[in-house]
């Protein structure tokens, strides 16, 4: 079934273009994965040809008509054929598959078939020439689950310079071989080690893309920040709660959301993200439990009958579809699942209730209102009060009204206190609770509400952060006034402050210790940084030099190898050397070498001069670097006139020269 969505997915990206991925599923799952109903919806007005249509048998056009009136005339139909010759099939590259119509700038785009060999397998990817090469890492990455920031291909007639390089512009054949390696597998240990090291004082660039409000983040975090802290900072930003986030775009290997973004995998220094909200299931029908119900009370004849779960055989529950309930509704539905969505409700309908005479209620989970109150730093730190509801209880009216809303005592609850408040009504909803209390303040808060008697409720349980532990202050009861009321609250913050002032001086000692300590850690890092520094200057000349050093041996080459040339041509240019006998006026040049010794050749009297400077090139003296004496009388040569023969010149049967450095 994976793989079959993978192949649906690549098929609408390859059809639409579209190259997000998140927005690229949104699509497919409005239409339940039904590829032609997605593809209409994305480009209603435009279809092409899918990839994984683009089959190895070719096949056969009966007939192809193109009727200039309408761009979107039909084309016929196309038979298959399994057995057609390879000729055949690049005349039927152009035209289009059965039951596809395509605009006639479309006709001519080729389709490339990349093979891509990784790990001794195969994966075969179809892509339109113009796509882009990133457009390929990310079916690749979709393959292989290889990042595009850690693959390496080899094979390339012509490589893409830049991941937006459109494939078009490489005049790659139809087939192309690739083979894949990944930059991960090539470092060993100890390179690892000094990566991670390295990873971990960068700065990771996070896009993040928020598909719940349509917005895009673009977020810098340290390599030691972890995947939950990530997550949890976003919480702030888009208000989800991080069990309610759906990621996509994290490494298929990172399974702890406590692992550093050094060690997470993820591309540097940036990397795409999308988070969305998880979707809530769906109630197929309305509870609405009637606060004393009579139990005696006849269903109306006309009324729909509906099957009736097995928690719900009740005769004080009436299941009704789209009505509204006679009489007021509790403070909380049963059953509830999701903590934030019950304290919202719990809020709303305690002001519809009691009026708005009422402490401001936290909306969150409770683990949320713990931290926002108790285990902030001690200048920040609140009492948590916890309001226990119960609508069987004669003392709620009461309390709610008279005692919740008395005027001094809401000052003292908003200036100190952080006021949570749960409806325990329903035993499910206590449950929840006691659950809620169990995880954050361990099984001695939990017998401590387990242990309230129904007939004292509602209760006001305080929590106070104390020498390190978070636990039940003290619980006021429902049936106290409000004198006594006040005495516990302020009781309590009397306790509180007391003790918060003693947390604020062990918080400003240790804060100090850790000021001194991430000054060394600073002044540490600085030296680091430094020697740092100062080796990369050192290899810097030193690969300076090696530069310089490379740069005037290619030059002494090329030199030697123009000389050589020249040498090459002179020589073939030279005439042969006269025999013995050929003439009486043969003429034998003697020339004497600057280190003694002597070269000998005979020449013509009608031979030019410069025959015989050609005669030195070639035996490896040139005329720049030397110049040619006559013994008497003495002159320069080689300032004389090129083209004088050596009769001219006077040059004696037998002539002796002189070849001096210049």
């Amino acid at each position: 079934m994976a793989e079959n969505r993978d192949a649906i997915l690549a098929d609408f990206q390859a059809c639409t273009g579209i190259d997000d991925f998140g927005e690229a599923i949104l699509y497919l799952e409005e239409t339940n994965w039904n590829l032609l109903a997605a593809i209409s919806k994305a480009m209603p007005q435009t279809t092409q040809q899918l990839p994984s249509e683009m089959t190895p048998d070719i096949e056969m056009v009966e007939e192809i008509k193109v009727t200039p009136r309408s761009s979107t005339s039909k084309l016929p139909m196309v038979q298959n054929s399994k057995k057609t010759s390879v000729t055949k099939a690049a005349d039927m590259e152009a035209n289009a598959k059965p039951g596809t119509s395509r605009p006639k700038s479309c006709i001519k785009n080729r389709t490339l078939t990349f093979h891509i060999n990784y790990l001794e397998n195969v994966y075969r990817i179809n892509l339109s020439e113009l796509s882009t090469f990133k457009e390929l890492q990310q079916f690749i990455w979709c393959k292989t689950s290889v990042s595009p920031c850690q693959q390496s291909l080899r094979g390339w007639m012509k490589e893409p310079a830049t991941p937006n390089t459109v494939l078009q512009t490489l005049d790659l054949p139809r087939e192309n071989t690739l083979f894949l390696t990944s930059t991960s597998q090539d470092s060993d240990v100890a390179n690892e080690t000094i990566s991670l090291s390295d990873r971990m004082i960068q700065s990771y660039t996070l896009n993040i893309k928020d598909e719940v409000h349509n917005k895009t983040y673009k977020l810098q975090f340290p390599g030691t920040r972890t995947v939950l802290e990530v997550k949890t900072d976003v919480y702030s930003l888009i208000d989800v709660p991080v069990r309610n986030q759906q990621w996509k775009g994290w490494p298929s290997s990172l399974k702890d959301d406590n692992v550093i973004l050094a060690q997470s995998g993820i591309c540097y220094p940036e990397h795409d993200l999308s988070v969305s909200k998880l979707p809530a299931k769906e109630e197929k029908k309305k509870v609405v439990d009637l606060i004393d119900s009579d139990s005696s009370i006849d269903e109306p004849e006309d009324v729909e009958e509906f099957d009736v779960p097995e928690e719900f055989t009740g005769d004080d529950d009436i299941f009704i579809d789209d009505v509204k309930p006679t009489k007021i509704e509790r403070l909380m539905p049963e059953n509830i699942v999701d903590e934030v969505m019950g304290t919202l409700h719990f809020a709303e309908q305690f002001e519809k209730r009691y009026g708005p005479a009422h402490p401001e209620f936290f909306t969150g989970t409770f683990e949320d209102a713990l931290k926002e109150s108790c285990l902030k730093p001690a200048k920040e730190r609140k009492l948590l009060a916890v309001y226990l509801h119960h609508d069987n209880s004669v003392l709620a009216n009461v309390f709610c009204t008279q005692l919740l809303g008395f005027e001094t005592v809401l000052q003292l609850l908003s200036a100190n206190f952080i006021v949570w408040g749960w409806d325990i009504t329903y035993e499910s909803n206590k449950e929840r609770f006691l659950y809620s209390v169990t995880q954050t303040l361990g099984t001695v808060g939990s017998l401590a509400v387990s242990s309230i008697d129904v007939d004292t409720l509602p209760v006001l349980m305080i929590i106070m952060r104390s020498r390190s532990n978070t636990e039940i202050f003290t619980i006021v009861h429902g049936n106290v006034g409000v004198s006594e009321l006040l005495t516990n609250l302020v009781q309590a913050v009397d306790v509180f402050q007391e003790q918060r002032r003693a947390d604020i001086g062990v918080e400003e000692e240790r804060q100090a210790r850790e000021r001194v300590k991430q000054e060394q850690d600073r002044a540490y890092q600085e030296s680091l940084a430094a020697d740092r520094a100062k080796e990369e200057a050192k290899q810097m000349q030193e690969e300076l030099q090696k530069k310089k050093k490379e740069q005037a041996e290619n030059e002494r080459l090329a030199e030697e190898a123009r000389k050589e040339a020249h040498r090459q041509a002179v020589e073939s240019s030279l005439p042969p050397e006269p025999q013995q006998g050929a003439g009486d006026g043969v003429m034998k040049v003697r020339v004497r070498l600057p280190a003694g010794k002597f070269l000998e050749r005979k020449f013509q009297p009608d031979t030019p001069l410069q025959t015989l400077f050609n005669f030195l090139i070639v035996e490896g003296y040139p005329t720049e670097e030397y110049k040619l004496l006559s013994s008497w009388p003495r002159r320069d040569l080689t300032s004389m006139d090129a083209k004088l023969t050596l009769m001219e010149l006077k040059f004696c049967p037998q002539e002796t020269v002189i070849l001096e450095e210049r």
